[in-house]
């Protein structure tokens, strides 16, 4: 499996988290959009100083090969997931808590 599979698939199984499985609903919310506008910034800036500084180095063949930043397309969307995991789970445990 390539690394622009597994960025995919981590995409679309993110989304289904927290749509259906912890049902916080972030993508649908304005305040997720708005940190995510915030964030990707900062994600940009960061894979652009790994990447020119060849700390981080891609396989050619294991990506779709569009940049941004210096960094693969794959990288935005492996972010992507992981901050909406992230900020899912936060969610949902801190709404387990306050039920408790």
């Amino acid at each position: 499996m390539s690394y622009s599979d597994l960025a995919i698939t981590s995409v679309l199984l993110v989304v289904l988290f927290d749509l259906f499985i912890v049902r916080t609903q972030l993508l649908t919310k304005a305040v997720f959009w708005t940190s995510y506008a915030i964030i990707f910034p900062m994600q940009l800036i960061t894979n652009w100083w790994l990447t020119s500084r060849f700390i981080v180095i891609y396989n050619p063949d294991m990506i779709i090969g569009r940049r941004l930043a210096g960094a693969p397309i794959e990288d935005l969307l492996f972010g992507f997931s992981l901050i909406l995991a992230t900020t899912s789970m936060w969610v949902y445990n801190g709404r387990r808590l306050n039920r408790k």
